[in-house]
């Protein structure tokens, strides 16, 4: 496929990135065509995303519903753990739907907004707390962390409106509002971050600056307490052998002076969260004087 490196280049980091992490991976020339070939959208000025927004916005028009979820929150151009293969989309409380139209979406019904209905798209604050009721935690906070990471919400404007949440989903989008705080770069640490959140003992913070004698750094996700660092080690990251070898030093400096780093791939964090969980779990253990338990099997 003439495009598909630039579709792969987009779908790491959650569907939506900038024009410069996208010219690590592709050529400005294969980007051009992309965006030509309607295969990649300019979202806004910089900022390059997958058509999916496109596609579900029209066949929420078409509904006459509004496209809700990870849907908008991939029209609102944020970055998702997973790009939604249907379009989510919310209706009025009583719009029937056929079943040939509800093969076609995953559909909700609730109280929808006269603006939300001009846009066609639930606001940015009720798409992060509807994601966090309905997705699985990681995804939900990888959504989460994208809109504040995007500015188009704030911290204390999810933290309030989710204070106010009653029914099923309440409790977890509490719980997302409480943890999205925008500091992950990506989904990817997004997720590794909501792993760790699961951990008993760690308590980590994304791009921690580690700062020492003749050292500064910054580490995906650390724990300064017990001087762990997590990396999320994309492809991307070490494209040049500069970035090899800066990579490597840095690593190298930080175990000199303490420091523990368990490094991961995409490929573990987003399909093997309970290798992640193990080997986190077994530095914890070993870390303890205790035995460590034999790893789960992976694919």
């Amino acid at each position: 496929m003439p495009h598909q490196r630039v579709a792969t280049a987009l779908t790491r980091p959650g569907g939506s990135t900038t024009w410069g992490q996208l010219r690590r991976e592709v050529p400005a020339r294969k980007i051009r065509r992309a965006v030509r070939d309607g295969v990649v959208e300019r979202t806004r000025r910089g900022r390059y995303a997958l058509p999916v927004a496109s596609t579900h916005l029209r066949e929420a028009d078409r509904l006459s519903g509004v496209l809700s979820h990870p849907s908008a929150a991939v029209a609102h151009g944020w970055a998702v753990k997973h790009q939604p293969d249907r379009p989510w989309v919310t209706f009025r409380r009583g719009r029937h739907l056929v079943d040939a139209d509800r093969s076609v979406v995953v559909a909700s019904h609730g109280e929808v907004s006269a603006e939300e209905v001009r846009l066609g798209i639930t606001s940015p604050v009720r798409t992060v707390l509807d994601c966090a009721r309905r997705l699985p935690f990681d995804e939900a906070l990888a959504v989460g962390d994208s809109a504040v990471r995007e500015g188009d919400v704030t911290v204390m404007e999810l933290r309030h409106a989710a204070a106010s949440l009653r029914g099923p989903g309440a409790a977890q989008a509490r719980r997302v509002a409480l943890e999205a705080d925008g500091g992950a770069a990506n989904p990817f640490e997004s997720v590794l971050r909501a792993i760790c959140l699961d951990i008993v003992g760690l308590d980590v913070v994304s791009q921690l600056p580690v700062s020492d004698t003749g050292l500064w750094a910054r580490v995906d996700l650390g724990d300064e307490r017990l001087r762990l660092a997590l990396e999320a080690e994309g492809f991307a990251s070490h494209r040049t052998r500069t970035d090899l070898v800066r990579d490597a030093r840095r690593h190298t400096e930080l175990t000199v002076r303490g420091w523990s780093i368990l490094r991961f791939t995409w490929e573990d964090v987003m399909l093997r969260p309970d290798w992640v969980r193990w080997a986190i779990l077994g530095w914890l253990e070993q870390r303890a004087g205790r035995p460590v338990a034999a790893p789960p099997r992976v694919a």
